[in-house]
């Protein structure tokens, strides 16, 4: 770096300390000058410019925020840098009131972290306000792809996938060689995806394969890293580490690779070829045509909802899967139960299917296991949109950001016995087994607010149910087809990523397959 690089980035600096202060101090004149009585949650010490960033002694954001609410409370209000302001609820009794009883004071998922790069801005469906557009695309969203019927059409589709990736598993067994379970897990839930709603199987071909994959991946990973320049305050703008950038890169590839995919499925239009069948790709194209459709969606509409179905799908089911395959290598005794059951259940000479699932509570447990310790979303957002009350504090209009750490809900050892422990049992209905786990052990029916790896509420993740079909489907089959060692060791590491949404394993799971059932 030369002496000029040296002094722009000094001056940035000062200039970012001398912003900061003027806001901060901007800032509590405003309030110190206010005559209202507005009652707001407690908070825990705070310095100049960092707020309470001090505080987050673990890169695991999800667990410091637990840290600081074992220690401050259940409801505590937090700043991080100079514009990040919320209220932090770590209770599953709060959570109820917010999700049930105060819905409708919070219909929005509050979009914490923007880019000017967005090509896509204004067309999202995850964070759309709560509001015409978000519930017409709810609407399609599970009538057309994630509905009972939409789900049962399409399991020759994930049947196929769990077939390929059993395949490729075997041929590493043949070998003696490992397998990277975190890189072939992604391509199957990848695949899944795809074919349900493009009727394409993106990873046809590995150069395909990486292309999807890595487009997803950066834009995910890009997306969480706005949260530094959230914090930066006023320097936040300026995108020192280059991230909004690089953001819009990665964008400006999927839109080049979906629009492509749109112009296949209108040729095959105009040519009247049928693939697989009428898709949500085809689905949506129609709405996008209408002109007297409830919404008029635009070509960036249709685009923007795909990316967030790949966002939403791929990672979080995948690394759900890595998280109970690596728990279930460390629990021996768990894998051989469910083994046991899937032998009782499905016998020796066929390879375990979706319809033998509800025949398998143990299988439903393990999943569900998983789901509360390691949840696919440990940090729900959400946005005030009426004055409103919760524990006595009050709630303001547009003014009020609310994050409810359901990974602190599903450890809280006020709801649940031996809360860091992986016990399957304890979803289980009259079983033996679980006499000593307390009070919660049972099968969850509806919304539980002790365990919110979907969220809750009206913006609860739509795809839950073909989220658990496909894990359920798929750790069956590795469990009953392989015995799985660890490579360069006994037990699976299970330290967690580091980051506000942490939710993937620190180190990949790499792993020998041994096969012990062959369904070829």
């Amino acid at each position: 770096m030369d002496t000029s690089d040296a002094m722009f980035y000094c001056f940035l600096f000062f200039l970012w300390i001398i912003s900061s202060i003027l806001v901060r101090s901007f800032v509590n004149n405003r309030w110190s000058n206010r005559t209202d009585t507005v009652r707001h949650p407690p908070s825990p010490p705070a310095l100049p410019i960092i707020g309470h960033l001090h505080l987050l002694i673990s890169s695991n954001v999800p667990n410091s925020f637990q840290t600081l609410a074992r220690r401050y409370g259940p409801l505590i209000q937090l700043r991080l840098g100079t514009s990040l302001t919320f209220t932090l609820v770590s209770s599953f009794t709060v959570a109820k009131d917010i999700l049930k009883t105060h819905d409708s004071d919070f219909p929005t998922r509050a979009t914490v972290f923007t880019s000017g790069y967005n090509i896509y801005k204004g067309s999202t469906f995850i964070n759309a306000p709560y509001g015409t557009y978000w519930r017409y695309l709810k609407k399609l969203c599970m009538n057309e792809l994630l509905s009972s019927s939409q789900i049962n059409r399409s399991i020759h589709i994930r049947e196929e996938e769990i077939l390929k990736l059993l395949e490729s598993l075997m041929k590493n067994s043949k070998k003696g060689e490992f397998c990277d379970l975190s890189m072939v897990l992604t391509a199957m839930t990848n695949n899944v995806i795809c074919r349900m709603a493009m009727s394409t199987r993106c990873s046809e071909n590995d150069d395909e394969a990486k292309e999807i994959k890595k487009i997803v991946r950066d834009v995910f990973e890009l997306g969480r890293m706005l949260g530094v320049n959230k914090m930066m305050g006023p320097l936040g703008k300026f995108d020192i580490f280059g991230y909004e950038k690089k953001l819009g890169l990665a964008m400006g590839q999927f839109d080049r690779l979906v629009e492509r995919i749109m112009k296949e499925h209108e040729e095959k239009e105009k040519r009247g070829c049928e693939g697989e069948g009428r898709d949500l790709m085809d689905i949506m194209l129609e709405s996008y045509k209408d002109t007297n459709a409830e919404v008029k969606l635009t070509r960036n509409d249709v685009k923007a909802f795909f990316l967030e179905i790949f966002l939403a799908g791929t990672d979080t089911s995948s690394v759900a899967m890595q998280w109970a395959m690596a728990e279930l290598i460390n629990h021996p005794q768990a894998f051989k139960k469910l083994r046991e059951e899937i032998d009782s259940i499905v016998g020796s000479n066929r390879l375990v299917k979706e319809s033998d699932v509800p025949n398998l509570p143990y299988l439903r447990a393990t999943v569900k296991e998983t789901l509360r310790l390691h949840t696919p979303g440990p940090i729900l957002f959400r946005e005030c949109t009426n004055d409103c009350s919760i524990n006595g504090y009050d709630f303001k209009k547009s003014k009020s950001l609310l994050v409810i750490n359901s990974y602190a809900i599903m450890r809280d050892p006020n709801a649940w016995t031996d809360p860091d422990e992986f016990i399957p049992e304890r979803f289980l209905v009259n079983s033996n087994s679980t006499e000593n786990l307390g009070q919660h052990h049972m099968e969850i029916k509806g919304q539980d607010f002790r365990h919110l790896p979907f969220g809750g509420g009206r913006r609860g993740c739509p795809g839950a149910s073909l989220a658990s079909t496909v894990m359920q489907a798929t750790i069956g089959a590795l469990v009953q087809c392989f015995d799985w060692k660890v490579k360069g060791g006994e037990k699976v590491d299970l330290k967690s990523g580091s980051g506000l949404l942490a939710t993937a394993m620190a180190h990949p799971l790499l792993c020998y397959p041994i096969t012990h059932f062959n369904p070829f």
